[in-house]
């Protein structure tokens, strides 16, 4: 009964449906899977993937809930001049 309950999975998506609910490229899911941060795929068949939807949303829960962090801006400062030809 508890594996039973370990492996409920209630809907899953393929590639298409997850690219309307999370509009990034396959290569920015694909790098983000392999980092750990977005939920992982699995192959239904050889040539079949889908991700659980339920850990799209929450993922997606996550993600709202945390802001980003913006990368700082140049220090302009540190700019060198360039020479003219």
């Amino acid at each position: 009964m508890a594996q039973e309950r370990d492996f409920a999975i209630k809907r899953t998506i393929r590639r298409k449906e997850l690219r309307q609910i999370i509009p990034l490229a396959d290569s920015t899911i694909y790098e983000m899977e392999q980092r750990g941060q977005f939920p992982r795929r699995f192959a239904l068949t050889p040539r079949c993937v889908v991700w659980d939807l339920s850990e799209v949303h929450t993922w997606l829960a996550a993600r709202r809930a945390t802001p980003i962090q913006r990368t700082p801006a140049p220090d302009l400062s540190k700019r060198r001049p360039r020479s003219s030809k």
